[in-house]
C-alpha cells in the first residue's frame, strides 16, 4: 500500500504503530517459523526410517513403607530413623501391640500394688462378649471390639483401674458340627463310631490347634484386653462354676425337668435355642433343599382336606402347611360362637388313615375368619396346639423319632422320612375323596442355623429354668434405674420379652459342652431280687479273705415317691450324688443306682455366668471382690435377651447383685445398601481384607473356596463386582476402627468401604501434619503443653483461637464418651485435626516461622506442641497405632507416660481456654477466606498471584479487620485499608460484611466471560431436559421415589450453579 493509499483509507482502518514488545514477539514468531521450515525440508530429503512404537507409560505406584528394624517381640519399636514419606498402615501397626502387652499396660494392676488398692478415680470393668472358638474375625467382632476398646482406653487414660476381660465360648453346637465334618472328611467316621470319650478328646485337640486364631485377630485390632485373665468357657474354673450354679438352682427348685415342646434339629438330633433358629419368610410356594433329601421339598402351600363325622354325615375341612402332622392329630377345634360348627361340638370325627377318634372341641383361640374356621390339633408338634391340648386334657401323640422318621404309630407310613410322606398322604386323601385343594400360602419356615434343616417342634423331656420371678426382678431393675439400657429405645423390647417370658430349656443332646451334673436315681421296687447296686457284694474278713456273699433283702421304694416320677439329684461328683440321693429319698446308699444325664447344657448357660465365673466364683477371690459387679456390658442389640438377660438373671439370683450397671447396645452391621450381609449376595466383608486390602480376583477366589452353593457363586461374584469393582483398598486397622465407631448409631450400620478409605486418607493427613509440624521444633529441644489456667499473654490471637478449639474438642469428645455417643466424639476429633489444625493453624504458622519474631515463634511452638500432644491423646482410643507412633516422636519434656495408651486423657480442667467471642470472630473471617478462595478458583488465579482485599464492615464488625490481617495468608491475599476501588468483585458474607476482591488486571475479562457463558449454556440445556423429564404425565406415580428425589436435588443444584455463573458474568462485565 502506498502512502497515498494509506492517506485515503478510512481513519478506523489506519495501521497503528507497533510497540517494541509487539515487534519482539513477531520477530520470535518469524524465527520459529523459519526453524520449522528448515526441519521439514531436511525431513523431506532424508530416507524414511521405520517408526518405532511409543512405549505406553505405566503409572508408577509407590510402595508403602514397611517396618524392617530387627525388633524382638515385646521390645519397644525403633523410631530413631526418619519418618516414611507417607502414612503406611503396615509400617505404623508393626511392633507396638507386643510391647504394650509385655509392659502390662492393659492389666488393672498397672501402677498399683494390688487390685484391691482403692483408686480415687474409680474403676471400669467390662467383659468381652466371648466369641465362638470356631470363629474367625467378622465385621460384628470388628465393630464390637472397636467400640469396646475405644471405651476401655478412654477410661484407662482417665486414670481408672481398668479391666477388659477376654474370653472365648466353647460354642457347643458350632464346634461339634465342625469337628464332626472334619472327622467324616478325613476318616469317614461318625462320632458314634468313635465313642463319646474319644470324640471329646478330638474336639480338645482341634481347639488347641485352631482355637487361638480368634485371639490373634483380636490382637491385630489393637484390643487392649488383659490376656493374663483370659477365660475359655470349658476351663476347669468355669466348669466348676457351671456345675455349682446348676446344683444350687436345682436344689432350690429353680431348675426342674419336664416333658415339653422344644426346637428339635433332626440333623443334629438335639434341641436348639431360639437364637439358633433362622426364620425364613416365603411369599408362597417354594422348593427348598433340605439335608438328607435328594429332591427339593415343597413349602409355602396350604393343603385343605376333610375329616368326616363318626356317623358318616357332616364333614369338617381343615388346612395345614405340614400335612404329615395330620398323623398326630387328636382333635379339631372351632370357635364356640361359630354357628357353622355349633352342632358338631362334642361329636367325634374319624381319622381316615389311623381310624383314631377325634373330638370336635370349642376354644376361643380359633379365628373364625381364617380359612374354614376349623383347626386340626396336633399337641405334640405345634406350640399353639400344645397349649390347647393342655387346656382340654388331650392326648399328646409323638409321631417322629429323633431323625425325623415316622414312628410305628403312623400306620403304613412308619419308618419313612417326614417330608417323603407328604405326597403319599395327599394321594391317600384323594383316594378317600377327602382331599380338597392346595393353595399358595405365605409362611415362615424355621431353619436350624447350623444344619439348615427344618426345625421340628418335638415333645422331649428336658431341663428348664423357671424364669418368671427372675424376669420380674429384671423388669424392676430397669424401671427403678438400677440397670440402664442404652439407647433407651431398647427398654420396650426388654419389657416385652420379660413380660412374655417362658421357662428356659437348658439341655442339649450333644457331647461337646458342660455335661449336666444331674444323676437319675433308681431305687428298687418292693420284691426285687437284687439291691440297687446290682449283684450281691462279697465281703472281706479282717485278714483280707473273702466271705461268702450275703444277700441283702431289697428295700421297698419309699411310699412317698410315685412310681412314674423320675428321681434326680445334682452334685459335683457321683459320691456326692449318692449321699444327696440317700438323704433326699430316704434310702440307704447301697440301695441306690445312679446314671448321669448324657445331655449337656445350653451354651448360653455358661455364658450367662461369665461376669462372675471368670473371677473364680464360687470362691470369694480377690478378683471377684475387686471386679464384680462390672461397670458396663457392651454388645449387639440382637442378643439383648439371649445373653444380656441371662446374665442379669444369674447375677441377681446367685450373687444378689446385678452383673453390671449399664448396657450399651450397638447396631448391626449391614452393607452400604442396607442389606444384611450374606455370602450369596457377595457382600460379606472380612475385616482383615479391609485392613490389608484385596483385589477383586482374590475376592472371587474366596467365594470359590467357600461352602457356597455353586449355583450361587456367580450371583455372588456379580455382587462383588458391583460393590468392589477395583477390589478393596488397604485401609489399615486405625481407619477401620475409626469408621466403625463413627457410624455407631441407630439399629443398623451400613458400612461403606469408601468411607473407611476416607478415614485412611485422614490417617495420612495426621501423619503429614505431624511430620510437617515436627520440622518447626529445633533439634534437641523439648516442650510441654500449656499449663491449666490463663494462657500466656505473648500468644497471638490465632494461637489463642487454636487453644480454644482444642478446649471445645476436649469437652465434646469426653461428653461423647460419657454418653456413648461415639459418632459425636469421632466427629470432634476429626474436625480438630482436619479443619482447625491442618486447614487453619498450620497454614497460619507458615509465615510466622518464615518471618515472625523469635518471641512469636516461641509462643507458636508451645501452642503447636500442645495441640499435637492433646490431639493425639484425644484420638488415641479410636486410633491406637498411629497415635502411638506419632506420640513417641514428639519432643516431650516429661516422659512420665511411656505410652500414649496410659497417658492422662485431656479434660476440661486441663484446657480451660474456650473463648466463644474469639471463635465467632475467626468463624466470620474464615467465611471471608472461603469466599475469596472460591472466587480465585472460579477465575483460575494462580497461587503465586496475591489478590488485594478491601473489607466493608458495619461499625460493630470493624475489629474483624485486625483478625483478617492475622489470617490473610489463608486466602492468599493481602488486606488493604481504605475504600475499595473499581474493578473489585463484591463478595457479600452477611448483611454486615462485604469482601471486595480486586481482580482488575489479573484476569482476561472477555475470555472468562466466553468460558462462563459456554458453561452456562450447557447447564441450561441440562436444566431444560430435566424439567421436561419431570413434567411428563403421571410423573409422581410412575417414577420411583428415589429417582424423583435425585431429580429434585439436581434441579436445585443446577439452578444454583446457573445463578452463580450469572453473577460472575455480571461482575466481569464491569472490568
Amino acid at each position: 500500500m502506498s502512502d497515498k493509499d494509506a492517506q485515503n483509507c478510512p481513519p478506523g482502518d489506519q495501521p497503528q504503530e507497533k510497540s517494541a514488545k509487539q515487534l519482539e514477539k513477531e520477530a520470535k514468531k518469524a524465527a520459529k517459523l523459519e526453524k520449522l521450515k528448515a526441519k521439514l525440508d531436511k525431513k523431506s530429503t532424508a530416507p524414511a526410517a521405520p517408526k518405532e512404537k511409543a512405549e505406553k507409560k505405566v503409572k508408577e505406584t509407590k510402595e508403602s513403607a514397611v517396618y524392617t528394624a530387627n525388633t524382638a517381640p515385646g521390645d519397644k519399636k525403633d523410631i530413631n530413623g526418619p519418618m516414611p514419606d507417607a502414612y503406611s498402615p503396615k509400617y505404623v501397626e508393626a511392633a507396638w501391640y507386643s510391647w504394650w502387652e509385655k509392659q502390662g499396660f492393659f492389666k488393672p494392676e498397672y501402677g498399683k500394688k494390688s487390685v484391691l488398692e482403692p483408686n480415687p478415680n474409680g474403676q471400669f470393668i467390662m467383659v468381652i462378649p466371648p466369641p465362638n472358638v470356631t470363629g474367625s474375625l467378622h465385621l460384628g467382632h470388628a465393630l464390637t471390639n472397636a467400640v469396646e476398646d475405644a471405651i476401655t482406653r478412654w477410661h484407662r487414660m482417665n486414670g481408672r483401674t481398668t479391666l477388659w476381660n477376654p474370653g472365648c465360648d466353647h460354642a457347643g453346637i458350632a464346634t461339634q458340627v465342625v469337628v464332626e465334618k472334619k472327622l467324616w472328611r478325613e476318616e469317614k467316621k461318625t462320632r458314634h463310631e468313635l465313642g463319646r470319650e474319644e470324640f471329646i478328646k478330638r474336639v480338645w485337640k482341634w481347639k488347641e490347634e485352631k482355637g487361638g486364631r480368634i485371639y490373634e485377630q483380636l490382637r491385630s485390632l489393637g484390643s487392649s484386653l488383659d490376656w493374663s485373665r483370659e477365660r475359655f468357657t470349658m476351663d476347669p474354673v468355669m466348669c466348676r462354676a457351671v456345675n455349682e450354679a446348676f446344683i444350687r438352682l436345682h436344689d432350690s427348685g429353680d431348675i426342674y425337668r419336664a416333658n415339653r415342646l422344644v426346637n428339635w434339629s433332626c440333623t443334629l438330633k438335639s434341641a436348639i435355642s431360639d437364637i439358633e433358629v433362622d426364620k425364613v419368610e416365603l411369599p408362597g410356594r417354594t422348593m427348598l433343599s433340605i439335608p438328607g433329601y435328594d429332591n427339593k421339598v415343597e413349602f409355602g402351600v396350604l393343603v385343605h382336606f376333610a375329616y368326616r363325622a363318626e356317623d358318616g354325615g357332616a364333614e369338617v375341612v381343615v388346612a395345614t402347611t405340614r400335612v404329615e402332622t395330620m398323623l398326630g392329630d387328636v382333635a379339631v377345634a372351632v370357635h364356640p360362637n361359630d354357628e357353622r360348627y355349633k352342632s358338631l361340638i362334642g361329636k367325634m370325627l374319624v381319622h381316615p388313615i389311623l381310624n383314631r377318634k377325634l373330638p370336635v372341641i370349642a376354644d376361643e383361640y380359633v379365628d373364625m375368619t381364617f380359612g374354614t374356621g376349623a383347626v386340626k390339633i396336633t399337641p405334640a408338634h405345634d406350640q399353639n396346639d400344645y397349649e390347647i391340648g393342655k387346656r382340654h386334657n388331650l392326648p399328646f401323640i409323638n409321631i417322629f423319632d429323633d431323625e425325623g422318621k415316622l414312628l410305628d404309630n403312623c400306620g403304613p407310613f412308619s419308618g419313612k422320612k417326614r417330608f417323603d410322606v407328604r405326597r403319599e398322604i395327599i394321594k391317600v386323601l384323594e383316594e378317600k375323596k377327602l382331599y380338597r385343594e392346595t393353595k399358595d400360602h405365605a409362611m415362615v419356615v424355621p431353619l436350624c442355623s447350623r444344619s439348615k434343616d427344618v426345625v421340628e417342634p418335638m415333645l422331649k423331656p428336658q431341663w428348664y429354668i423357671r424364669c418368671d420371678k427372675m424376669a420380674a426382678d429384671a423388669i424392676q431393675a430397669v424401671k427403678n434405674g438400677d440397670l440402664k439400657i442404652i439407647p433407651d429405645s431398647h427398654e420396650k423390647t426388654w419389657y416385652h420379652w420379660m413380660e412374655n417370658i417362658r421357662d428356659w430349656c437348658i439341655s442339649r443332646q450333644l457331647w461337646w459342652g458342660h455335661q449336666i451334673p444331674a444323676y437319675r436315681v433308681t431305687v428298687p421296687e418292693k420284691g426285687s431280687e437284687a439291691s440297687a447296686g446290682g449283684r450281691p457284694q462279697r465281703r472281706r474278713t479282717r485278714t483280707g479273705r473273702r466271705k461268702a456273699a450275703r444277700r441283702v433283702r431289697p428295700r421297698a421304694r419309699p411310699p412317698h415317691i410315685p412310681q412314674t416320677e423320675e428321681l434326680w439329684v445334682s452334685a459335683h461328683s457321683q459320691a456326692e450324688a449318692l449321699q444327696k440321693a440317700s438323704a433326699k429319698y430316704n434310702a440307704p446308699v447301697e440301695d441306690i443306682t445312679l446314671k448321669r444325664d448324657d445331655d449337656v447344657l445350653d451354651t448360653w448357660f455358661s455364658s450367662g455366668l461369665f461376669p462372675f465365673a471368670i473371677f473364680g466364683w464360687p470362691d470369694n477371690t480377690d478378683d471377684l471382690k475387686a471386679f464384680y459387679p462390672t461397670t458396663l456390658l457392651e454388645t449387639g442389640h440382637d442378643i439383648l435377651f439371649f445373653w444380656v438377660a441371662r446374665m442379669v438373671f444369674f447375677g441377681q439370683r446367685l450373687m444378689g447383685k446385678l452383673p453390671f450397671k449399664e448396657v450399651y447396645l450397638h447396631p448391626m452391621v449391614r452393607d452400604a445398601h442396607g442389606r444384611k450381609m450374606s455370602k450369596s449376595l457377595g457382600n460379606v466383608i472380612d475385616p482383615v481384607d479391609v485392613v490389608t486390602g484385596i483385589t477383586l480376583e482374590q475376592l472371587h477366589d474366596q467365594l470359590a473356596e467357600s461352602n457356597l452353593d455353586p449355583r450361587e457363586v456367580e450371583k455372588a461374584k456379580l455382587g462383588q463386582k458391583q460393590d468392589y469393582p477395583n477390589g478393596i483398598p488397604e485401609c489399615g486397622t486405625d481407619a477401620l476402627r475409626f469408621a466403625l465407631c463413627a457410624m455407631t448409631q441407630g439399629r443398623d450400620l451400613n458400612l461403606d468401604i469408601l468411607r473407611v478409605q476416607g478415614y485412611r486418607f485422614f490417617c495420612n493427613k495426621l501423619w503429614n501434619a505431624t511430620k510437617f509440624a515436627l520440622m518447626y521444633f529445633p533439634k534437641d529441644t523439648v516442650y510441654e503443653v500449656h499449663a491449666p489456667g490463663p494462657l500466656p499473654e505473648e500468644l497471638s490471637m490465632v494461637d489463642k483461637w487454636m487453644m480454644s478449639r482444642l478446649a471445645v474438642a476436649v469437652s465434646k469428645v469426653n461428653e461423647g464418651f460419657r454418653n456413648y455417643d461415639l459418632p459425636s466424639a469421632t466427629t470432634h476429633c476429626y474436625n480438630l485435626w482436619l479443619y482447625d489444625l491442618c486447614d487453619v493453624y498450620l497454614e497460619y504458622l507458615k509465615p510466622v516461622f518464615a518471618q515472625g519474631s523469635a518471641h512469636e515463634q516461641g509462643a507458636a511452638r508451645r501452642t503447636l506442641y500442645t495441640a499435637l500432644e492433646c490431639g493425639l491423646k484425644l484420638i488415641s482410643p479410636f486410633m491406637p497405632f498411629v497415635s502411638e507412633e506419632l506420640y513417641q516422636r514428639l519432643p516431650r519434656r516429661h516422659a512420665a507416660s511411656p505410652s500414649v495408651c496410659v497417658a492422662p486423657y485431656p479434660t476440661d480442667a486441663d484446657t480451660p481456654w474456650q473463648c466463644k467471642e474469639l471463635e465467632s470472630d475467626v468463624e466470620q473471617v474464615m467465611k471471608m477466606v472461603h469466599a475469596i478462595r472460591s472466587t480465585r478458583s472460579e477465575y483460575t488465579i494462580p497461587n503465586k498471584t496475591k489478590t488485594d482485599v478491601y473489607l466493608v464492615l458495619s461499625d460493630d464488625m470493624q475489629h474483624l479487620k485486625e483478625v483478617f490481617q492475622k489470617m490473610e495468608c489463608l486466602a492468599n491475599s493481602r488486606f488493604v485499608a481504605g475504600a475499595p476501588p473499581s474493578g473489585c468483585s463484591i463478595l457479600p458474607i452477611s448483611d454486615k460484611i462485604e469482601v471486595h476482591l480486586f481482580l482488575k488486571g489479573l484476569i482476561d475479562a472477555e475470555k472468562e466471560i466466553t468460558k462462563l457463558e459456554k458453561k452456562k449454556d450447557n447447564l441450561e440445556q441440562s436444566l431444560k431436559k430435566l424439567k421436561q423429564a419431570m413434567s411428563v404425565d403421571d410423573y409422581a406415580n410412575k417414577v420411583p421415589a428415589d429417582v424423583q428425589k435425585a431429580n429434585s436435588e439436581k434441579l436445585v443444584q443446577t439452578e444454583g450453579e446457573i445463578d452463580k455463573l450469572n453473577k460472575a458474568i455480571q461482575t466481569l462485565k464491569i472490568f
